[in-house]
């Protein structure tokens, strides 16, 4: 007589909580893992990111929601609301329970509380940590997808970067605060029509570029903003600021490049390699051994020119964009 088989027992999914129902010590291991994981994956420190959101967490002061088993959580997303938009600053699953299905619920659960319970008409993110090569996402009909480039230059394997002199007329210097609003100027005019403005549409205007330009200096999202090895470039023609490269240190030895762009005008004249290459050398100098950068895959024109000056992709993922949501 055959053995009677039982059915396997049913697993369990996850449960969907409200991040305001939890506190730091539910994301404890979540988080320690998560920095474990930037840290092999991109060479980058996520500790102060992790302080930041346990710090909100325990304020009850974060929104979004968090996948919970056995009373802690084992993924997360949270969102922030910026006037018109919302933006998605992370999403993570341990290993353990990464999936499509699992992240997919999380961003289903956040896009939902965006889209009915504020006013967003619009949802951006840039998430480093979904898995890649998903073939679908929640919200797909007011779905845009841009694919982008985390790439990375060891300063070990790198090329020599010869000095190139720009326009004799063009002048560089180091960044200081009161050319923060030039620079806002700068970002809305050298992204007109970029295909980097449909992913953030901070670079439209001179209120959201300088909105931008404040996140970049004051916050840790993109690192601690490295005041030595950022520069900006002058049109003494002119008297206009016609180029800037903004860094950020994302470990004890890694910098990043936060921020580079070039005023239409000044394009072709070698500014932009040597605004890259002085803040790459200011880096080196004060011992970083990698940067890194992003840029969007179809900017073939910047990709080049990172190639060319040793920086190679290491890993890439998606922008998003949400957008035209019907509304009851």
């Amino acid at each position: 007589m055959a053995a009677r088989l039982e059915p396997a027992p049913a697993v369990l999914a996850p449960d969907l909580v409200d991040l305001r129902k939890l506190s730091s010590g539910h994301l404890e291991n979540m988080l320690q893992e998560e920095t474990r994981t930037w840290k092999q994956a991109l060479d980058w420190d996520f500790k102060k990111s992790a302080d930041l959101v346990r710090r909100f967490v325990d304020l009850r002061a974060l929104s979004g929601c968090a996948l919970v088993e056995a009373g802690e959580a084992v993924g997360y997303s949270y969102f922030v609301i910026e006037e018109h938009k919302g933006l998605i600053g992370d999403l993570y699953v341990r290993h353990a329970h990464r999936s499509v299905e699992n992240e997919n619920r999380l961003l289903a659960a956040v896009l939902e509380a965006l889209v009915t319970g504020s006013q967003a008409r619009r949802i951006e993110s840039q998430l480093m940590m979904l898995l890649p090569g998903r073939a679908s996402f929640p919200g797909a009909d007011f779905l845009s997808t841009f694919e982008r480039n985390f790439m990375l230059l060891d300063f070990s394997a790198a090329p020599p970067l010869a000095e190139r002199s720009a326009h004799p007329r063009i002048h560089i210097e180091k960044w200081t605060d009161q050319y923060h609003d030039s620079a806002a100027q700068l970002i809305a005019t050298a992204y007109a029509g970029h295909i980097d403005s449909r992913i953030n549409d901070q670079y439209r205007s001179f209120s959201g570029a300088r909105r931008f330009l404040y996140n970049i200096v004051q916050y840790p999202g993109c690192g601690s903003f490295f005041r030595p090895a950022s520069l900006v470039a002058f049109d003494l023609d002119r008297g206009t600021l016609c180029g800037l490269s903004l860094t950020s240190l994302v470990g004890p030895d890694a910098g990043h490049i936060t921020q580079i762009c070039v005023a239409p005008e000044a394009r072709g004249t070698g500014l932009g390699y040597e605004l890259l290459r002085s803040s790459l050398m200011t880096l080196a100098q004060h011992g970083c051994r990698k940067v890194s950068l992003t840029v969007t895959a179809a900017n073939r024109e910047a990709v080049d020119l990172y190639e060319r000056m040793g920086f190679r992709t290491i890993r890439t993922f998606n922008a998003l964009v949400w957008e035209g949501f019907a509304r009851g």
